[in-house]
This record gives C-alpha cells, structure tokens and sequence, in this order.
C-alpha cells in the first residue's frame, strides 16, 4: 500500500480533513477541486505547460507544412507536397518515438521533475532552429530532432500528476494535463490566423516562437515539487543496486528494483500482457490521430476553397473548431473515467471516434456544418487520448512507472509514424481526403475490442507491487 503524500489519497487538504457542511440531517462533502492542495496544483499545471508547448510546436508544423514545403522543394515537386508533408510529420513522429521511449526511462532513474525541464529546454531550443531551414532535408531532420526532444515530457508529466494527485480524483488531473495539448493546437491555430498573412516567411515565425516555452523551466525550479514516491522507490532503488553489487542476496522485490526498468516490464506475465494490450490500444489513438485528424484543417480547407472561401483562414477556423472539441473531450474523458469507469468510457470514445469519421470526411459537405462536425469529432478522437494519462498509471508499480507509460504511448509511433505517409499516399490516389480518412478509420475497431480486457482501476491507490 502507498504512502500517501500531505494532502494525497484520502482527500485531505494539507494535514487537515477536507470540512464538511452540515444540511439538515445530512453532510454536504467538500467540492472536489478544494480538497487538492497547492503541490497538487502545481505539479498539475507544469504537466500541463509542457504538454501545452508540445502542442503548439506540433499543431504549428501541421498548419505550415504545406507553405514551408512550397518554399523548400523545387517547383518540380509540387504535386508531391502532400506526400512530402506525410513524410515530414512521419519523422516527427518517428523521433517522437524513440525520445519518449529513452525519456520514459530516464524519468525512473533521474527524476519527474528534472527530465520534465530537460525535454522541455531541449524542444524549445529545436523548434527555433526548424526556422533556419534551407531546404527540405534539412527541414525534415530538424523535425525529427524536435520529435526527439518532445517525446519525452508527456510521460514525465502523466507519471508526476498521477503519483502527486489524490486515487478518487486521478482521471480529472489527468484529464486537466491532457487538455494542455488541444489549448496549444488551438493557440497555434490562433496565432496563424493572424501570421499566415505575414509573407512568405511567416511559417519560419511560428518555429520562433517555439523558443519561449524554454523560460518555463525557470519557474519549475522552484514551482512545482518532486514526486515522494518516485523518492522512495529511488532510494530503496540504490540500496538495492548497492547490495547486489557486494554480493549480497537479493529478495523478489529487490531484484526488481536491480533490474533495468525495460527489462523488469517484461519480467512478470502480468505486467506483459498489460503492456501488449495497451500497447496495441495506443497504436489505435495514435493512428487515428496521425493518419486522420492531421488532415481535417486542410480538407476543410479546401471544401472552403471550393466554395470560394479563403482556404488558409478556414483551416485555421477548422483547427481552432477541432480544437475547441479536443479540449472539452480530454477533460471530459477523464471527467467521466472517475464517474463511471475507466472500460466504458474509453470504450465510448472509441466507439465514437469510428463512427464520426465518416460523416466528417464524406457525408458532411456544408463548410460552416462542417466546423460543428469537426468540434464534436475533436472531443472523441483527440480526447480519447485522455485514457491513457488516466489509466496506464494505475495499471503498474512506481518502479517502472515512468518506463512503462513512455513505452505503451511511444512504441505505437515506431508503427504509427507511417500513418501520414500512407494517408498523404492515400489521398493522393483517391484524388480526395474522404475514402483515404475512413480507410485509416478502421484502426479505431483495434481499441475498441482491445479496452474491455484491460482492469478497472477507478479509485483504487496506485500499484506499489503487481
């Protein structure tokens, strides 16, 4: 069982018991938000800035993609921009990958906290240099560095939150962190509105101000604390390193803790078979994400041209709609898990992603019903991210928490990374958006089978041991 930390697990404000209002017979317990203390707040609002920034650098090279490529590719490879764009988000996600999966790792041995400001000064100070680019190979190695360094702050983040937040609230932190990546979609949709008019430079603009979130880190030197129970298993962590290097016996627990933490993921079936299942539910929320929601703002944007409309201004209207969905369905989604569980309502949004596909990409052609459609497909295909902040913490031990969060919600990427090549493949042979979305659209039935296998963890403490 946890130790919980001053103010975590039982509600508790500090060292006081959350007061209760006496009405007629009965108690009125405290609202929820009140019985979170201020460390709590904190450390909630540093996930939520780092997950923020990365998605204001990853909505920013969505919206210019097309513009920066017109300039960085010869004439002659124009007709190919949508198969280079797929391409250069693809390294993106591809770097994503493997810096989340080191970051996940590195978080268990070096602290929430410290890589948190690590990953968050290294992408800031890539995203300037994506400005810089001269041509597009060194535009698209650029990206992926940055997909390097973004990887890994959503995993420290999820881990902090979770370990520092009360067990019967667990899913509204969560959510509240993930709707930090939808408010920096929609910023970023914001800001191109005003500075796609700007000339022929104003996508190098939008990487510049990717520096600014490095002065964050100067703030969560101080602001936010680190988690107590990665403190503790650290400690035992050494200790137990310490002994098996002088030769001593190790018990069950011990050994464990000696092991590498990707290692000691696999070691005990159970935790394998939780790792396959939310592994293959990732790779779900990931394809869907990058084969089908990349394309909404430019598919809106050209039914607008089409219409004679502007069709940069609607496919910033059409991000910041997404967007505005996005962020109620990640704070909805975890919302609800603390309400009614974790396996329906994950169930739920991905039954819902599946099904909106379709009557966003193809039976939806009236530009302004198209915005409404987009809102609403937002907040269950982008807020069905939110299952994995709110669940894959409460599904393994502190030892290998971090690892294993960075593992099921990166690896997908390895897979997952080809998704906008084959989608801008996709489309560019239908000669449309509509046949290639409901294509990729079919992965949504993966977590949808795969999400009622996986336990119920409402409430419960988090695991110490499994």
């Amino acid at each position: 069982m946890q130790r919980p930390l001053e103010g975590q697990g039982d509600g508790t404000r500090g060292s006081r018991m959350p007061t209760a209002v006496t009405i007629n017979d009965g108690v009125a317990p405290v609202v929820w938000y009140r019985s979170i203390n201020r460390q709590q707040w904190s450390a909630l609002v540093a996930s939520n800035l780092g997950w923020f920034f990365d998605g204001y650098e990853t909505y920013a090279l969505i919206l210019t993609v097309g513009g920066a490529l017109g300039q960085l590719l010869e004439p002659s490879a124009h007709a190919q921009i949508p198969f280079y764009a797929g391409l250069t988000i693809a390294l993106t996600l591809l770097g994503w990958g493997i810096g989340g999966l080191v970051g996940g790792v590195l978080t268990d041995y070096i602290g929430r906290k410290r890589m948190m400001m690590l990953a968050i000064l290294a992408y800031s100070l890539t995203t300037g240099l994506s400005a810089l680019s001269w041509n597009w190979a060194s535009f698209a190695a650029l990206r992926f560095v940055v997909g390097l360094a973004m990887g890994s702050e959503w995993a420290t983040g999820t881990a902090m939150t979770a370990e520092i937040w009360p067990d019967q609230h667990r899913g509204k932190g969560a959510g509240l962190m993930q709707c930090g990546l939808g408010m920096g979609f929609f910023v970023a949709s914001l800001v191109w509105l005003f500075m796609s008019g700007m000339g022929q430079h104003a996508w190098r603009y939008m990487y510049l101000l990717g520096v600014l979130p490095g002065l964050a880190t100067l703030w969560m030197r101080a602001g936010i604390p680190e988690s107590e129970q990665w403190a503790r298993v650290d400690a035992d962590r050494k200790d137990a390193q310490v002994r098996r290097k002088a030769g001593m016996a190790l018990d069950d627990r011990e050994q464990a803790l000696a092991r590498l933490t990707l290692f000691d993921l696999f070691a005990q079936p159970k935790l394998r078979r939780r790792t396959v299942i939310a592994v293959l539910m990732s790779l779900s929320t990931t394809l869907g994400w990058w084969g089908i929601s990349t394309w909404v703002p430019p598919y809106i944007g050209s039914v607008a041209a089409q219409a004679g409309l502007s069709a940069p201004a609607w496919a910033s209207f059409a991000g910041m709609a997404y967007n505005v969905g996005a962020i109620a369905g990640y704070i909805g989604l975890g919302f609800l898990a603390d309400t009614y569980g974790r396996k329906r309502v994950t169930f739920l949004f991905f039954a819902m992603a599946f099904v909106l596909t379709p009557v966003l990409f193809m039976w939806t052609h009236d530009v302004v019903l198209l915005l409404a459609v987009a809102c609403v497909t937002g907040f269950f295909s982008l807020g069905q991210y939110t299952w994995m902040p709110t669940w894959l913490p409460e599904l393994y031990p502190t030892r290998v928490r971090g690892t294993a969060i960075a593992f099921c919600f990166n690896v997908p990427r390895f897979l997952a990374w080809s998704g906008p090549l084959v989608a801008g493949t996709l489309i560019a042979r239908f000669g449309g958006y509509g046949h290639a979305a409901v294509t990729v659209g079919f992965i949504y039935l993966v977590g949808l089978a795969l999400a009622p296998l996986l336990p119920e963890t409402r409430g419960k403490p988090l695991p110490e041991e499994v």
